[in-house]
């Protein structure tokens, strides 16, 4: 898991530097807010890479932060920066 959140990682971070040096102003409105919203996306996708990658490193992969249980093998590999176990996800979506 934690080399295909590496990998995840990676090609998020070369995401951010192809978008943020994607700077040409076309003068098109919906051309910028499309990059920003892209910008805004990728920052949080490698924000939830790390937080997995740090949680792999401290051993508290996997476990739920809202409930004692441990988040199923299969969600994780569907989402595998989940904080949550299926239950406290669907509570937290609310």
């Amino acid at each position: 898991m934690r080399a295909s959140l590496a990998d995840d990682f990676a090609i998020q971070t070369a995401r951010l530097r192809e978008l943020t040096e994607l700077n040409a102003d076309t003068g098109d409105p919906g051309e910028a807010h499309t990059r920003d919203a892209l910008l805004v996306a990728t920052r949080q996708n490698i924000e939830q890479i790390t937080g997995a990658l740090s949680r792999i490193s401290d051993g508290t992969y996997g476990a739920c932060q809202k409930c004692p249980e441990r988040i199923a093998a299969e969600w994780l590999a569907v989402l595998p920066h989940a904080r949550f176990c299926v239950p406290c996800q669907g509570k937290q979506n609310r």
